[in-house]
């Protein structure tokens, strides 16, 4: 819905930066908690969900693997439970599939007996399996033990973003598409003035705010610097790489099969998911990219990639981790290997099973100590809202973390 008044006329109350699920569901939260507020979304992309929204495996996540306390097992939790009545609500396709997380190796059975005492601390039903009753929910699924957690599902989320997207128009939002923040400057009157360029780099009109919501997701610490803020972190770009199984070998996989976690990495692994739309995924590794929206192997962002190779926390990583990425690395450039590591799971993937599925980049905020960011990070004090790091599990907690996000929007609008 487009508001009548000219927007140099009035001040917005919040303009929120970025139209992925978490940019959105603020909006919404926005005009269903204060109706009649202001709000304006900017989109650097011609539609919403263009980014890691749009690029990941569409699982709505239990919560199990997350710590208890943490800001991720609460809004995972609270999200698994509410995104399926929102797709059910809204004539998204969602499915409540549970899924498999399975051990391969001795050494991982006591890290999978760690999640069954962390899955009942959640409350979430889980069932321990041996190898007689894994083949009983994935025949061709190999492993000494596995437990399956009943609450998984999956869904679309671009369509849950296009959703919130329209309720929030419905309320009076403006959802601005093709608009590429440029400066951001904080008035002596207290209202925030932000500048733009379209797609082409031609100015587009300053917008006034009361409030600025910065969810750029890959961009996030860029948004808050232009703000005169340090985040104190950096994003570290990080490539998804996936295929999908040929359609003749989907029935290899019923639904969702993950592996035990590594506690000393801090990405899931290669699993296997079946999609709304029936497709079959296998990924994705995780290989640093060397663009902020790298999603080709080929792509090279010179600007991104000299700030990556600045920042003190990128070697860091490296030196914690350099056996593990290089693992990644070797299976990124080698479809063989890539197969082979999928294989623990499932034996009879074969390389000609797998197509190139579209890649994703995670934006991983890094400490400048080298430490991956493992929760969701708030930070900001009014006129700001910074949304940090937001990764996997942001769109199945995407309902709760946008309810908190404009909780905090609102009180820096009622300090304003």
């Amino acid at each position: 819905m487009t508001r009548s008044t000219s927007p140099a006329s009035r001040p917005e109350d919040v303009l929120v930066v970025g139209a992925g699920i978490i940019g959105l569901s603020t909006a919404y939260a926005l005009t269903r908690a204060s109706p009649g507020i202001r709000v304006t979304v900017l989109e650097k992309e011609p539609g919403p969900a263009r980014h890691q929204t749009g690029r990941n495996s569409g699982v709505i996540h239990s919560g199990i693997y997350y710590r208890p306390g943490s800001l991720k097992a609460q809004y995972a939790l609270a999200g698994s439970a509410e995104i399926g009545k929102f797709c059910a609500e809204h004539g998204i396709p969602h499915e409540t599939t549970g899924k498999l997380i399975v051990a391969t190796a001795q050494a991982e059975l006591p890290r999978l007996h760690a999640l069954v005492q962390r899955g009942r601390e959640h409350g979430i039903p889980v069932r321990e399996l041996g190898p007689a009753q894994i083949a009983e929910y994935e025949p061709k699924v190999a492993g000494l033990a596995a437990i399956h957690v009943a609450t998984t599902g999956i869904c679309d989320f671009r369509e849950v973003a296009a959703a919130l997207a329209r309720l929030a128009g419905d309320a009076g939002c403006r959802v601005r598409y093709g608009e590429r923040v440029r400066t951001i400057e904080r008035r002596a009157d207290g209202l925030v003035a932000v500048r733009g360029t379209d797609a082409e780099g031609r100015p587009r009109p300053e917008i006034r705010t009361k409030v600025l919501v910065n969810c750029a997701g890959l961009h996030s610490d860029r948004i808050a610097e232009l703000a005169g803020d340090d985040p104190g972190m950096r994003i570290v770009p990080f490539r998804g790489e996936f295929y999908e199984l040929i359609p003749v070998r989907r029935g290899l996989v019923r639904g969702l099969v993950y592996p035990v976690p590594d506690p000393d990495f801090p990405f899931l692994g290669v699993h296997l998911t079946r999609d709304v739309h029936g497709g079959v995924h296998v990924g994705p590794n995780a290989v640093p990219a060397l663009a902020r929206e790298g999603y080709r192997r080929g792509a090279v962002g010179l600007r991104d990639l000299a700030a990556t190779a600045r920042f003190p926390g990128t070697w860091r990583i490296a030196r914690r981790h350099w056996r593990q990425e290089a693992g990644e690395i070797h299976r990124s450039l080698s479809k063989r290997a890539f197969t082979a590591d999928a294989r623990r799971l499932l034996p009879a993937l074969r390389p000609g099973d797998l197509v190139p599925a579209p890649a994703g980049v995670r934006a991983q905020a890094v400490l400048p100590d080298g430490t991956l960011v493992d929760d969701f990070l708030f930070a900001g004090t009014a006129p700001f809202v910074h949304v940090l790091n937001a990764p996997s599990p942001a769109a199945t907690a995407s309902l709760p973390i946008g309810r908190e996000v404009a909780r905090r929007a609102l009180e820096a609008l009622r300090a304003a």
